[in-house]
């Protein structure tokens, strides 16, 4: 799988987003993921699903050929841990959980206006000096705050991580990020539910032998967006997949452009920043 290189890590273009995914399921759908080609996976402490992803990381790499250095691995501290301190202990618990002594990628999983960014973007850089977690980087920052990390970071901040789908217009921040060299994941790419009825998407879908789905994850992938849908069925793993193995033609990609509208944000909760 080809990757997204930024400040030295190299994120595998496609991830397995995990969110709301439990128990003997999670593990099942982690170790899928990884059979069918997945080298990307995506959670977080808020989840609770940390030991499960790892399990299923842990049994997809016994007797597989997979090494551990192979995979990918996400996870991020939730807003009410940002604090010094707190912020340590739930890396902590987290490698605890996922059964890992160090992730790929640690990020602040939304902001917290109570805690000072020095403050957690510290810890954030202390972690990643202690080898916990080879990058580091923030999601659902706004572009003020992005400007901000990057100016109090003392280690390089490797991506960001945004609601990501054809129905929001992120021009403006992704340009943000870009210049400070951040790779921009996506998540909700498929805008929970609305993509598959798209007839926009169905039809380009159509002259690719292609679904509604797989056009808008080809759309941010051509636009060096990292997706990470998330499913809780397998058949729709192998289907995300195939967004890998076909182009858009520039036309295409324009009508699929428009489809942006002024309330296509999807994910607004109430710790959410001012949105640029």
């Amino acid at each position: 799988m080809d990757v997204i290189e930024a400040h030295g890590a190299r994120i595998p273009v496609l991830g397995f987003g995990t969110m709301t995914l439990k128990e003997d399921l999670c593990v099942e759908l982690v170790e899928a993921a990884l059979q069918l080609g997945y080298r990307h996976l995506d959670t977080a402490q808020m989840y609770g699903n940390e030991r499960e992803v790892g399990q299923g990381l842990r049994d997809s790499l016994r007797g597989s050929g997979l090494k551990r250095e192979d995979v990918f691995v996400t996870t991020k501290v939730w807003f009410n841990r940002l604090a010094l301190g707190d912020f340590e202990r739930s890396v902590d618990e987290s490698l605890e959980k996922l059964g890992l002594p160090w992730v790929d990628l640690l990020m602040i999983h939304w902001p917290n206006a109570q805690i000072p960014l020095a403050e957690s973007i510290a810890s954030l850089c202390k972690v990643k000096k202690q080898g916990l977690a080879k990058n580091i980087g923030v999601a659902n920052f706004n572009i003020a705050m992005i400007e901000e990390a990057t100016t109090l970071a003392s280690e390089p901040i490797a991506a960001l991580q945004i609601e990501a789908q054809p129905y929001l217009d992120q021009t403006k921040v992704i340009g943000v990020a870009r210049k400070h060299g951040m790779a921009v994941v996506g998540y909700c790419p498929l805008a929970r539910g609305k993509v598959p009825a798209d007839e926009t998407l169905g039809k380009i879908g159509r002259a690719h032998g292609k679904t509604a789905s797989q056009v808008a994850l080809r759309f941010l992938e051509q636009h060096g967006i990292v997706p990470i849908p998330r499913t809780s069925k397998r058949e729709r793993l192998a289907e995300n997949l195939g967004s890998l193995d076909f182009t858009l033609t520039e036309a295409e990609m324009a009508e699929i452009g428009k489809l942006k509208r002024p309330d296509g944000r999807i994910v607004s909760p109430p710790q959410a920043p001012q949105w640029d």
